[in-house]
């Protein structure tokens, strides 16, 4: 649902990265291997360096492990499968009765609360009721901005204080207080998803790759040529175009950028952008473009980038130095963008 705006500008561009299944040799001592696939109603990229001497699966076989992976993640937390856990429960409407969940599922929520508190509430997988009003998700695009009291009705269903996480012996539990309550994991899930992939290359001792997900990404080790991995930041371009603000040197470390100049509708000459301030229940209304965010976890980063976009520049950068989170921000002025970056941002863009 939510478009994050990092990319692989080659990738994007389809130049020479990620565009087709293809294993390139790479001298005698390792091979490189890259493919791409759909998934989570966008695509997912992986490029990894194959050492000779490793005895690894074959490249056919690493990614159908990969596929069934996240088809696995998508049978617990898609929202656009009517069959999926996350789809039952909010098809439930029995309240304060435990609802059984995986555990994969229970540790993106419990990770969506820690980040709710932190992000000061901007960051509620409780709020799609309000997503799926103003048309970013499921639902159909509405022919007009929904009214004041539309709005208020399904303010009544959101709330993380409406939503328990629980665990009974091993088996890990969801509630909910009121029956219409209803959750959306899609501004953390496609961050867990890179993780998943991440994890299993890493059981297959492969030190050096790189996992995308619809511009989450994930990287380890250096790349083909031995440098840290070479991922752009999206300069903001409102007419539809691409360009690159920033390049980043990725290693060992994840990357999750969100905006909102590409998933919008446009009403009576104003913008409303797809991201939802879960307070006033309507499209965000600040002039920060975009959030990127670096963490160890793709997941932690992906969530962090939704709910410091919600907050806005000013709100983001507090909170960012509280917590020495690394983060890059543009802002758009009478003249044209600006860019701001945390002390920690800093630090790890100048190694």
């Amino acid at each position: 649902m939510l478009l994050k705006q990092v990319i692989n500008w080659l990738a994007r561009l389809g130049l020479a990265f990620f565009i087709s299944f293809a294993v390139v040799a790479c001298g005698e001592k390792n091979t490189e291997v890259s493919f791409s696939g759909k998934t989570m109603g966008t695509t997912y990229s992986v490029k990894y360096l194959s050492e000779s001497k490793q005895n690894l699966l074959s490249p056919a076989e690493v990614q159908q492990a990969l596929d069934r992976t996240l088809q696995e993640v998508n049978r617990q937390m898609s929202t656009y499968q009517k069959d999926s856990e996350i789809s039952r429960f909010n098809q439930w409407q029995q309240v304060d009765t435990p609802f059984a969940i995986a555990p994969e599922f229970a540790k993106v929520v419990q990770e969506a609360i820690r980040l709710h508190q932190l992000t000061d509430g901007a960051l509620d997988i409780t709020v799609g009721p309000l997503v799926n009003l103003w048309g970013f998700g499921p639902e159909n695009r509405p022919d007009k901005a929904p009214s004041a009291q539309e709005i208020d009705a399904r303010r009544a269903w959101i709330g993380l204080d409406k939503l328990t996480l629980g665990k009974q012996g091993t088996q890990h539990q969801l509630s909910k207080s009121v029956p219409n309550l209803y959750i959306d994991l899609s501004s953390i899930a496609k961050g867990f998803g890179v993780d998943q992939l991440a994890e299993y290359l890493d059981s297959l001792h492969i030190a050096n790759y790189m996992v995308e997900i619809g511009g989450e990404i994930r990287a380890k080790g250096l790349n083909q040529a031995g440098k840290a991995w070479q991922i752009a930041i999206e300069k903001p371009e409102f007419d539809g175009s691409r360009a690159v603000q920033q390049i980043i040197g990725l290693q060992n470390m994840a990357m999750a950028t969100s905006g909102d100049y590409r998933n919008y509708f446009e009403q009576d000459g104003v913008r409303f952008s797809h991201e939802i301030d879960p307070k006033s229940g309507k499209p965000i209304q600040h002039n920060l473009v975009s959030v990127t965010v670096l963490n160890p976890s793709t997941m932690t980063a992906d969530g962090l980038a939704t709910g410091l976009f919600v907050l806005g520049a000013d709100r983001a950068l507090a909170i960012a130095e509280k917590n020495n989170l690394a983060i890059y921000l543009i802002i758009k002025t009478n003249t044209g963008f600006e860019t701001k970056m945390s002390s920690a941002f800093q630090q790890i863009s100048a190694q």
